[in-house]
Formats: C-alpha cells, structure tokens, sequence
C-alpha cells in the first residue's frame, strides 16, 4: 500500500466570468492571504486545494469535502476577488478541468489525464461503459476507439498520434479513447478482444468491424486506413532462430539424443518462441555459440530446442518456465544452471565446469504472510482486498531477490488486517505471463497498488519496509 506523506494537488477550474455568490461550507478552508496559505501548507497533509473565478463550484466541492472527512484538508481559492486574485498569480496556477477533483485526489502521484491535455480536444473521452454504448448507438460518423490504460508506455507515445489523427479527421470520422484497464471493463475487453494496449476498434453504425492493426504507427497511417478500412494485415513472420543463420545447434525431437551421443559436453537451451527473456537471451547465446562452436578444441558447444514444438523433449526434462539451460555431459543430464545469462558466464562455465550451488526454496515454498497467485486467483482475492500492493517478479531476477526480504517484512507487519494484501506473481510460471502482460510489466520487480481489484498506479519508490 502506498501511503500519502504529504501532497499539495491545485485544481483549477475554468468557470464563466459571471460571478455567483455561494455559502462555504463549514469543511472548505477559503484561503486569501499568502501567509495563510503557506502556513496551511506546512500544518496539514492531504491538502486539496481549488482554485475558481467564481463560487460557482462550491456544491462540487462541498460533496468533496464530504467524501474525504477526515482523511484530508479541502481548500478553496477564489482568484475572482482582489485578494484571492493576488495568490493565484503568486503561485501560478492554470486551468484544468473541474472532473479532476476526485481522480486527482485518489491519485495524486498520478500524471495528467489525457483528457486534460488541450492539444486531446478532438478525441472524445469516454469514461464508462454507459458513455460508450451512448456513444455507439447515436453517432452516424464511423467511430476509431483506442482502448488504453494509463501507465501504457505504447499508449503514450500513440496518444499525440492519435489526437493528430483526430483533429485531420475531424468532422467525418470520431476518434475516442478510453482508459479500460480497471477489472470493471473487464467483459468490454473480453467482447472487443482487447487482449493488450493500445487496442483500436473501428465501428460503423454501431457495429464492430475491424481491429487497426499492422498498418503503421504515423497520423498519416491512421487517416488513410480511415479512408479505406481494412481487417488487420498478417503480422511479417518472424524468422524461426533455427533458421536465422545462427552457430547454436537446433534440436529437435528426432536429433537430441543422437546428437547428445556425439557431444560430450553440451550447454542446451530450453525456449518458445513468445519468451520475452528468451529473446534478451539469444544474442549472448549466439554470440557465445559463435566461439564454441567453431573451435576444433572447444571444451563444449551450445544447443537449443523450441519447447514449444518439440513438447516430448520438454516434458521429458521437466521444463515448467523459459529460457531453461541444462548441462548434458557423455549423454545424461547432469546441471540445470538458471545463472548462465551471458556470453562470458557461458563460455566461463563451459571451460570449467561446476555444479551450480543448491537450489534455494523457491519464495512461494516459503512461509510467509505474503500471498502467492496466480492466473487462475488473482482477480478473485484482489476484489476482496481494500488495499493490495502486488510484486510481480521473476526467481532468476537479482532486483527481485534484493526486495524479497523487504516485501516479505511488510506483509508481516500487516498480516492481521483483512483489508490489506501484500501479493506476489510469479511472470515465469504457467499462464502467469498472459497475466503480467496484461498488467502492464516491462521489467522486474513491479509493483501495482490495486483497490479492491482495480489497478490504481504503479509503486515506483523505495524497497525498504518502511517504504513498502
């Protein structure tokens, strides 16, 4: 869970230039003077504070204080007067919209709505799934939905693409985004095959046609498929590694075990195809391969096998996650070694090698308060928690193994309060990748603060237990 230690959120609000007297809630501190607005600054945390030209948003803001009794200071400045004028210029404030209030206040580490940005003026913010069937059922014009979630580091780059794309077409077509990350819009993703982010859905008269997809990442791409719709083009085939001229020798369900017959001392690599540290791996391993493999005295060549097609050889050696690299001398089985990553460690090891230490209790062997899911559970505990921090990870990561210890302390300390969930995921297991993928995990650890099954943010501070 990540708490608050202090944050100052200004909300301003463009209001009309007709002032509107209004009766301040008991629960808003109206501030004017500089001195008094430091002073509340410095006294108070959680401070909220609106900046208008009129009272015209009290009633708003009186609801808000409302909702947030005692958990944090509502302040009110009205850059309308004289006074009020003068602190408004003083700490420079800018206009944002009056929607910001409650996101703003749940998230206040969080960055700027998109909708917020006024170059998105011509992409339609749609924030329920209400506001979308409204959307579909009324609007003539051929729809371009982008279904996003904010942390998205794709969805971020494509957003002023898209906003461009907008403002070309506007008048004809409709671009609309949509934050669908949160477990409520879970059926929308499932009906629309959003299966990652960005997703964009091309609809005509209310009805579902194409996905975009393959045609390019420009404005220009995204106008001139609009003029044309197309289903999504064939994705270029990735060469097959056991095709791509590398040194490393490819196994296969028919070549193993004669070629293990003909080699006494093999490093053999375990991988599919999809496995994004497969992919980190095989430039070293080629590269490595590149001197072993050529050398008429090597002390021992290097070999892989897609697990994913030659499944007998897989299951035959127990292969559960990817990549895997097991050592075979004279034929038998001998290592599996999880530390062998690079060209030097590979190369290193091969000319002298050693068993590997023992193999640690994985962390979900071990004892703790922290919660180990996966797939099949983690929505369904994640719904019941009010508060959940979840590290996702991989065993062979060393950031990984550093927070261990630390996640591991905090989940004690908050182990007797139901509402609160320290959770872990292991991204190597099973279907667990599908899972990290869909939220969102580029690297290891990463850590996602949910509320009650909802993605709220990203935890990118200190690993310490006080911090976590």
């Amino acid at each position: 869970m990540v708490y608050w230690l202090l944050f100052v959120m200004a909300i301003v609000v463009a209001v009309s230039s007709a002032l509107q007297a209004a009766k301040v809630s008991p629960l808003i501190e109206k501030v004017s003077d500089h001195k008094d607005f430091k002073k509340l600054l410095r006294t108070r945390t959680n401070v909220l504070v609106l900046y208008t030209k009129s009272g015209a948003h009290l009633k708003l803001l009186s609801d808000v204080a409302q909702a947030v009794k005692g958990q944090g200071t509502i302040a009110w400045v009205n850059c309308g007067d004289s006074e009020g004028r003068k602190l408004c210029k003083k700490v420079k404030v800018d206009p944002m919209k009056d929607d910001s209030l409650m996101v703003s206040f749940q998230n206040p580490a969080g960055a700027p709505l998109w909708e917020e940005n006024p170059e998105a003026k011509d992409v339609v913010h749609i924030e329920s799934e209400k506001d979308f069937r409204k959307l579909l059922k009324r609007e003539e014009r051929p729809i371009l939905m982008m279904f996003y979630a904010p942390w998205c580091g794709v969805c971020k780059r494509m957003q002023p693409i898209f906003q461009q794309a907008a403002t070309e077409t506007k008048g004809k077509y409709v671009l609309a985004g949509m934050n669908v990350h949160p477990a409520e819009f879970d059926g929308l993703k499932q009906e629309f095959s959003v299966k990652g982010y960005p997703t964009f859905c091309y609809f005509e008269k209310g009805k579902f046609l194409h996905h975009y997809e393959n045609y390019g990442a420009t404005s220009k791409d995204i106008t001139d498929w609009l003029k044309n719709p197309q289903p999504p083009q064939p994705k270029t085939p990735e060469v097959p590694w056991s095709e791509s001229g590398s040194e490393v020798f490819h196994l296969t369900d028919e070549s193993f075990d004669t070629f293990l017959e003909e080699h006494p001392s093999v490093l053999v690599m375990f991988y599919a195809p999809w496995c994004g540290h497969c992919k980190k791996m095989k430039p070293e391993y080629d590269e490595a391969a590149e001197i072993l493999n050529k050398e008429p005295d090597s002390p021992g060549v290097l070999a892989a096998v897609d697990a994913t097609i030659h499944k007998s050889i897989g299951e035959r050696f127990k292969i559960s996650g990817f990549p895997t690299v097991k050592y075979f001398e004279k034929g038998e089985e001998k290592y599996t070694l999880p530390h062998l990553r690079s060209k030097d460690k590979l190369i290193e090891w091969l000319q002298n090698p050693q068993a590997p230490p023992p193999p640690e209790k994985s962390w979900d062997e071990m004892q703790s308060s922290v919660s180990h899911l996966g797939a099949e559970d983690f929505r369904e505990f994640l719904k019941k928690k009010k508060h959940a921090l979840v590290m996702f990870y991989a065993p062979w990561c060393p950031h990984c193994k550093n927070a261990v210890p630390h996640f591991t302390t905090a989940a004690e300390l908050f182990k007797e309060d139901r509402k609160i969930a320290y959770a872990a995921v292991d991204c190597t297991k099973g279907q667990n990748h599908e899972l990290c993928k869909q939220e969102g995990v580029e690297g290891y650890p990463t850590f996602n603060y949910y509320n009650y099954g909802k993605f709220s943010e990203k935890y990118n501070g200190e690993r310490g237990v006080s911090a976590l």
